[in-house]
């Protein structure tokens, strides 16, 4: 799968998944651009804070 520079990402998941998942974040009114930014950040600094930190330096 090709990775590019774009700052986009694209995912196929089932549709049902899809569904229950914009779902969810319309009861906590959140976009799925928000919860994937929080949750990729949360991911990368408990599992990788090496990463996460100089990510963060970049800004």
């Amino acid at each position: 799968m090709a990775i590019g520079d774009s700052g986009r990402i694209v995912l196929e998941i089932e549709p049902e998944l899809k569904k229950k998942l914009y779902a969810c974040l319309a009861l906590e009114q959140m976009t799925l651009k928000d919860w994937f930014i929080k949750t990729a950040q949360e991911h990368m600094k408990n599992q990788h804070p090496e990463i996460y930190t100089l990510n963060n330096n970049k800004k």
